[in-house]
């Protein structure tokens, strides 16, 4: 049986789980107060972040899921992600409006993704 690593664990939740081969994070936020595009871009470092933690890379992300408070916001959190995404590791992606855990959250991205073998 794999065993289960667990990063920045608190109380409610830990911000990334790995678990035979598999990691998963947990939603990520921006700044509140800050642009959406500040917010995905902050999102995303944290992403890049937990990944080299738990042994992985944006590249073998399998699955992204993005809440934005506001679908109006689509194009402005695109062209971050855009410049972000490595070209040819696009993952399975989907987007769609929520009310986020407070107003001043604009976004927020949850991963999942394949570890390094």
């Amino acid at each position: 049986m794999s065993d289960i690593t667990r990063i920045h664990t608190g109380a409610r939740m830990s911000q990334g789980v790995k678990f035979n081969g598999t990691i998963y994070l947990a939603g990520q936020v921006g700044t509140p107060g800050d642009s959406v595009a500040d917010q995905t871009q902050t999102c995303l470092d944290k992403v890049d972040s937990l990944l080299a933690e738990l042994g992985s890379d944006k590249t073998r992300i399998l699955q992204t899921t993005i809440w934005l408070a506001d679908m109006g916001d689509f194009a402005a959190m695109n062209a971050v992600w855009d410049a972000w995404v490595p070209q040819g590791h696009t993952p399975a992606r989907a987007c769609g409006e929520s009310k986020l855990a407070t107003p001043d959250y604009l976004v927020e991205v949850m991963v999942i993704a394949a570890a390094d073998s």
